[in-house]
């Protein structure tokens, strides 16, 4: 398992490239179908698409190992929540490598009666499960360093006396609306990590609701979310210290 684990560890910033291109070809075709473009044209990039796809899912081999090891670390953290969040998310990525994997088999040839809907549907639940579960994650990271941020501001008595001044009802709820957001806005900002994770998960999150038809976009819209998320998750390959951890 350890050698499936390095092995997927070198081929992931080769498939996040192969995915940002991927997205970028989703994004072109709908562009290009929008102007007017020629059918030859359109079926050459959506033959790219799905060349660039399959590839991914070549690369994504072993990915279920990887995904498996990091769910073992992860039951060893300290905070309850986020061992469960974090150890949840890595089962339903490993469950969602293995649907992968077993759609790569049937595109392939090797397993030709593989029902390619059937798993397809199946990989984006577990998908969209995981980032379910990441985004609960990213939103309990920020609500602790909310709390945190808001202690350290009562402890210097800002703002608080602002609240209490307020005259009725209605406008103290407004103050602390206001208060809120600031500090939502000062904890994303001095936490590019957590603010990088949760945009890549957003993103991420509307891919698998319009493949499963729960929120159906359009394929330039999903192609731009693939793309984005694509490009922040090279940033964090480039870059390890924006990776949210643990």
């Amino acid at each position: 398992m350890e050698t499936w684990v390095r092995f997927s560890a070198q081929s992931q910033a080769k498939e996040r490239l192969f995915r940002a291109a991927q997205y970028a070809c989703a994004l072109a075709g709908d562009t290009l179908r929008r102007n007017g473009a020629s059918a030859g044209l359109l079926a050459s990039v959506r033959q790219l698409e799905a060349h660039l796809s399959l590839g991914r899912k070549l690369l994504r081999l072993g990915s279920s190992a990887e995904a498996l090891e990091a769910a073992k670390r992860a039951i060893h953290l300290s905070d309850t929540v986020l061992r469960f969040c974090v150890t949840l998310g890595h089962l339903n990525r490993a469950m969602y490598f293995a649907c992968d994997n077993v759609l790569w088999a049937g595109k392939t040839g090797l397993v030709p009666g593989v029902d390619q809907e059937k798993w397809s549907q199946r990989s984006f639940r577990y998908y969209l499960f995981a980032l379910v579960v990441n985004l609960s994650r990213d939103a309990y990271e920020i609500r602790l360093l909310m709390e945190r941020e808001a202690g350290g501001r009562r402890a210097k008595g800002s703002e608080n006396g602002r609240q209490l001044r307020a005259d009725n009802g209605l406008q103290q709820l407004g103050l602390r609306l206001q208060i809120q957001l600031r500090l939502l806005i000062n904890v994303l900002r001095n936490n590019p990590p957590l603010l990088l994770d949760v945009v890549k998960n957003a993103c991420d999150l509307f891919i698998p609701l319009d493949k499963l038809g729960l929120y159906k976009t359009n394929p330039g819209f999903v192609g731009l979310c693939g793309l984005t998320s694509s490009v922040l998750s090279i940033l964090t390959i480039l870059h390890p210290w924006l990776k949210l951890k643990p």
